[in-house]
C-alpha cells in the first residue's frame, strides 16, 4: 500500500507499507527493496529493524518504506493512524486489503 502524505506530513511525501508472512520474508523483502533502489542510485538515509525483522523501516528521505510481519502491521495499524492520507493506485498492481491480522486491542506476540 502507498499512502500519499502530501499535506499530511512535513517530513516525507509517502509511505510504502507492506508485510511478509515470516521474519525471513520480511528481511528478504526489505533487502530486495534496498538492493533494487541502490541499483538506480538511491541509497537509504537510514534502515532500522533489519536484525529483528518484525518491522523494518527504510528511510529514503522523501519516501519511507515500512515492511512488517503480519502481527506488527496489525498492532501498529499505520493505515488507520494515517487515515487522512490518500491511497495511491499503482498501475498494474492490485492493492488488496491488508490480510486479517491481530488488531491493536488484541494481544500480539512481540
Amino acid at each position: 500500500m502507498i499512502l500519499d502524505l502530501d499535506g499530511v506530513s512535513s517530513y516525507c511525501d509517502a509511505f510504502v507499507i507492506c508485510n511478509g508472512t515470516s521474519r525471513r520474508q520480511v528481511r528478504a523483502v526489505a533487502e530486495g527493496i534496498i538492493e533494487d533502489l541502490r541499483a538506480t542510485g538511491r541509497r537509504p538515509v537510514g534502515v532500522e529493524g533489519l536484525d529483528a525483522s518484525r518491522w523494518v523501516l527504510i528511510d529514503f528521505g522523501d519516501v519511507i518504506v515500512h515492511v512488517f510481519d503480519e502481527a506488527m502491521r496489525g498492532f501498529y495499524d499505520l493505515e488507520a493512524l494515517w487515515g487522512d492520507a490518500r491511497r495511491v493506485d499503482v498501475p498494474g498492481v492490485t492493492q488488496p486489503s491488508p490480510p486479517p491480522i491481530p488488531r491493536r486491542d488484541s494481544p500480539a506476540r512481540m
